[in-house]
């Protein structure tokens, strides 16, 4: 095991060097015709800026466990990745060009030279292109990822209408709000997050649903933010489930016995912010003599790198008898690991979890992210014969403090 951690340490550290070696060459070309003492300033510049970058990187894992304002953790994460995505994208566009010119040379060994087409360059040299090219698309990116910074709070209401035949007479026309992945820990902005709060109770929703990650990994994330939370109302109140980072499995804890006490304390938030937490259970919800359950399960998930800890089994037990069914699960790929094969009277399944990367392109006619390589559903609206899934795109962010492209979310569903 020692062994495998070492060739794979050894083998980031020649990716690093490789995508360095790029981005470097990039920077030298592109100024090698200025003058001194600027050219040199640039370079310098460059030099401590990288380095800088790089001891960023390098003590991530200390930055974690450090007791440092959410503003700085925010700047040093969007910092490191702004610079690391910018190179990486700089070097794939002179690597490709690499490959190009490689493939180019070989063939000049088995072919006649003279019989091989030959460019003829005018004005800018293929080089020139090339390496300005690269610059400017990694500038745009790091760019794009600044501004994305300005749209973390900027919440988004998304109207959604859902029509069931099963559905009671007395829940037409019930309206439903959604929410998830608030992720406390990365929120430092208390004022923004009080607006999408009234945001939400402006609606006038006849129930709250919080499909979980209320924090990033422990409990006290939470604590200054119960007097905001704790204002959400509904007509039926509000309902949540936890989520895979609730249960602080991405931290190191002193012993078992502290994270279980975490995860207790976590608990009691969610009952001071007057939620009911579904742990694998369901609740009947009630208008003029007609009723639905509610279905809540702990975090299930098919993917490997994520831990399962609920039972929808256990939690749909009894909610047979109920003619319309919702049920909250944080993670999407539970709908088709198992829900919609198993359990196919659950007519309208709530999730999160992908935040849909917080970055791509979400427009009426074109829908992408990087994610929908990772989840078959990861964002919006899905259907299966008379199964429903949405998914959210979330109400907080994680790791990069911004959003570009897909914002922040307040999910309205109209049931009919």
């Amino acid at each position: 095991m020692a062994k495998s951690k070492g060739i794979g340490f050894v083998f980031l550290i020649l990716i690093f060097a490789l995508i360095e070696y790029y981005a470097f060459t990039a920077i030298r070309f592109s100024i090698r015709n200025v003058k001194n003492p600027y050219k040199t300033s640039i370079l310098v510049t460059y030099i401590a800026i990288t380095i800088i970058w790089f001891a960023s990187i390098a003590m991530f894992p200390i930055l974690r466990n450090m007791d440092m304002s959410k503003a700085m953790r925010n700047f040093v994460v969007s910092f490191a990745m702004g610079i690391l995505i910018t190179k990486i994208l700089i070097a794939i566009v002179l690597l490709i060009d690499d490959l190009r010119r490689g493939t180019t040379h070989l063939l000049g060994l088995f072919y006649n030279k003279e019989n091989m087409p030959v460019a003829i360059e005018r004005g800018m040299t293929r080089s020139e292109f090339i390496n300005k090219f690269a610059l400017l698309f990694g500038g745009t990116i790091f760019g794009t990822m600044l501004y994305g910074m300005s749209n973390r709070y900027n919440y988004t209401i998304k109207n959604i209408s859902l029509s069931f035949a099963n559905l009671p007479k007395a829940f037409k026309g019930m309206k439903i709000v959604q929410i998830s992945d608030i992720h406390s820990g990365s929120l430092s902005d208390l004022n923004a997050v009080a607006k999408g709060i009234e945001k939400i109770n402006a609606i006038n929703a006849d129930a709250i649903f919080f499909t979980g990650d209320l924090v990033n990994n422990k409990s006290d994330e939470a604590e200054e933010f119960i007097p905001i939370f704790s204002k959400l109302k509904a007509k039926h109140g509000v309902f949540s489930v936890l989520g895979n980072h609730d249960y602080g499995d991405y931290v190191e804890w002193e012993s078992k016995a502290h994270k279980k006490a975490n995860l207790e304390r976590l608990k009691q938030i969610h009952q001071e912010n007057g939620w009911r937490l579904l742990l694998d259970e369901h609740v009947v919800l009630e208008q003029d003599g007609e009723k639905m359950a509610l279905i809540g399960v702990e975090n299930t998930s098919f993917k490997n790198r994520f831990q399962t800890y609920g039972s929808l089994e256990k939690a749909y037990k009894g909610s047979e008898i109920h003619p319309f069914k919702i049920l909250l699960s944080h993670d999407p790929s539970h709908w088709d690991g198992e829900i919609n094969s198993k359990y196919k009277d659950i007519d309208l399944t709530l999730s999160g979890h992908t935040h849909g990367f917080q970055f791509g392109i979400d427009i009426p006619w074109l829908k992408w992210s990087p994610v929908q390589y990772v989840y078959k559903q990861w964002a919006g609206l899905y259907q299966k014969d008379n199964q429903h899934l949405y998914v959210n795109r979330g109400f907080g962010f994680l790791g990069y403090p911004g959003r570009v492209g897909i914002m922040p979310e307040i999910t309205v569903i109209e049931l009919s």
